[in-house]
C-alpha cells in the first residue's frame, strides 16, 4: 500500500515510531533527532484528515512499568516539535486507552505508554499485537530502528491490517538509501568501519568486501588487525580471539582486489583520559605502557584522500574516542572528508549510533546524503537479511 496515495480521511492511523531518545537526569530529551525524523509522516496523516496513535518503546525497562522509562517524559519535546497538544495514555492496552483512541477525532494525536512495559512486546505475542491493533484503522510502520526485531508492534501487528499497512516516509527513505548503496553501479565505493570491536562487525565487513572498492578500518578494531600482522600495540584495545579472522579478512580482500586501508599512526597515551599527555606514534610500534586513542595525522591524510575520490560512501563507526575532545580529530576529519565528497556529488550514508552521534556533534548531519536512524537495522539490511518489520509490510 502506498502511503502518499492512501486515503486517511477520518481514519485512525496507528503509527509505530522510534522515540527511543536519550534523556538527561531530569527526563528531558537531549537529542530529538528521532522525533524530528518522524514528523513528516505524522504531519502528512493529520493534513490528510486522519488522526494519529503513536506506538513506541523507550529504553530497556524490566518488562514492567517504570517511571524513568515513561514516554510521558517526551511529551513537551513532541508537542513543541509538532506545535500541537498530545493526549497521553498511561497504558498501551488498557480499557481506558482503547476508549480514548476509539473516539479519536481527525487532527488529534495520542501517544501510548512504553510498549516494553509488557514482556509480550519483545516476545512478539499475537494477542498483545491484536489488542494494540484495535487502536487504529490503518497501520503505518515508521520505526526503522526496530525493523530488525520481530516484536509485536513491529511485525506481528501488521497481520491484523492485511489491506491497510504501509511504510511511513522515514522507512521509505531508509530503504531507498540502503538500496542505493547495494544496487548502485557507481564506483569507487568506500566503506568506513570503526568502533571498538571486530566481533560486532564481522558479518558486515565480510559482506562489504564483496561489494566495495575500498574498506577503511579505524577505531579500536584496527588494533586487532595491526596485532594480527605482528605489530606492537601496547595497551590498545584488542580481541585476541579474532587475530586469525583479521588475517582471513585481509586475505579475502586481497583476492577480491579490495583495498583495505588501516591506520599507519595513532595518538597514544598512558591513560584513558582526555587530559593524558599524547604522542603520535607508528601504529605498529606503540610502547607497552601506552594505548592508541585516535588515528594520527598520516592516517587522517590517507583516509581523506580515499574518501574524497569516492562516489559512494558508507560510514559506520568512529576512528577514535571522539567523546573526548582531545581524541576526536580523526573522527571529525573523516566526517569533513565525507561532507566534501558529498558536495562533489558522492552519495553518503551514515549509520550506527556512534557515527550518528559524531555527525550530530560536529553539526554536519544536513551536509551528507542520509543519516540512518537505525544502526543495527541498517547493517542487517546491508548484510542482505530480511528484516521482520519490512517483510511484514511487504507480504500480502
Amino acid at each position: 500500500m502506498d502511503f502518499k496515495s492512501y486515503n486517511f480521511q477520518n481514519k485512525r492511523a496507528l503509527v509505530r515510531v522510534d522515540f527511543n531518545v536519550p534523556l538527561d537526569e531530569n527526563g528531558r530529551v537531549t537529542d530529538d533527532t528521532r522525533i524530528k525524523m518522524a514528523l513528516p509522516t505524522i504531519n502528512w496523516i493529520i493534513k490528510a484528515g486522519g488522526s494519529v496513535v503513536l506506538l513506541s518503546h523507550l529504553g530497556r525497562p524490566n518488562d514492567e512499568p517504570d517511571s524513568s522509562y515513561s514516554l510521558r517524559q517526551i511529551i513537551p519535546c513532541l508537542e513543541n516539535s509538532l506545535n500541537k497538544n498530545i493526549t497521553f495514555c498511561n497504558d498501551c492496552i488498557d480499557e481506558n486507552s482503547l476508549i480514548i483512541t476509539k473516539n479519536l477525532k481527525p487532527g488529534c494525536i495520542v501517544l501510548l505508554e512504553n510498549l516494553r512495559f509488557y514482556k509480550e512486546e519483545k516476545l512478539g505475542d499475537e494477542d498483545f499485537a491484536k489488542t494494540l491493533s484495535k487502536h487504529g484503522d490503518v497501520y503505518v510502520n515508521d520505526a526503522f530502528g526496530t525493523a530488525h526485531r520481530e516484536h509485536a508492534s513491529t511485525s506481528i501487528i501488521a497481520n491484523f491490517f492485511p489491506n491497510d499497512k504501509m511504510f511511513g516516509f522515514l522507512i521509505q527513505n531508509e530503504i531507498k538509501s540502503v538500496e542505493t548503496v547495494l544496487n548502485s553501479s557507481k564506483y569507487p565505493l568506500t566503506a568506513i568501519v570503526g568502533g571498538a570491536k571486530v566481533s560486532s562487525k564481522i558479518t558486515i565487513i565480510l559482506k562489504l568486501i564483496e561489494k566495495v572498492d575500498h574498506l577503511i578500518i579505524g577505531g579500536g578494531m584496527a588494533y586487532t588487525f595491526i596485532k594480527a600482522q605482528k605489530g606492537s600495540i601496547g595497551k590498545s584495545l584488542v580481541e585476541e580471539d579474532y587475530l586469525d579472522l583479521a588475517i582471513e579478512i585481509l586475505d579475502k580482500a586481497k583476492k577480491r582486489n579490495v583495498q583495505i586501508h588501516l591506520p599507519s599512526d595513532a595518538l597514544c597515551c598512558k591513560e584513558f583520559d582526555n587530559n593524558s599527555v599524547s604522542t603520535t606514534r607508528s601504529i605498529y610500534e606503540i610502547p607497552n605502557d601506552e594505548m592508541g586513542l585516535d588515528i594520527g595525522e598520516d592516517s587522517i591524510k590517507n583516509f581523506e584522500e580515499v574518501i574524497k575520490k569516492s562516489s559512494l560512501i558508507l560510514w559506520n563507526g568512529p576512528m577514535g574516542v571522539f567523546e573526548m575532545s582531545n581524541f576526536q580529530k580523526g573522527t571529525q576529519s573523516v566526517a569533513n572528508a565525507i561532507v566534501s565528497a558529498t558536495e562533489n556529488n558522492a552519495f553518503s550514508l551514515i549509520g550506527g549510533g556512534d557515527s550518528v552521534a559524531a555527525i550530530n556533534l560536529f553539526k554536519l548531519a544536513d551536509k551528507v546524503s542520509h543519516v540512518s536512524t537505525g544502526g543495527g537495522a541498517m547493517l542487517e539490511y546491508l548484510e542482505g537479511k530480511e528484516l521482520p518489520g519490512i517483510k511484514s509490510i511487504r507480504s500480502l
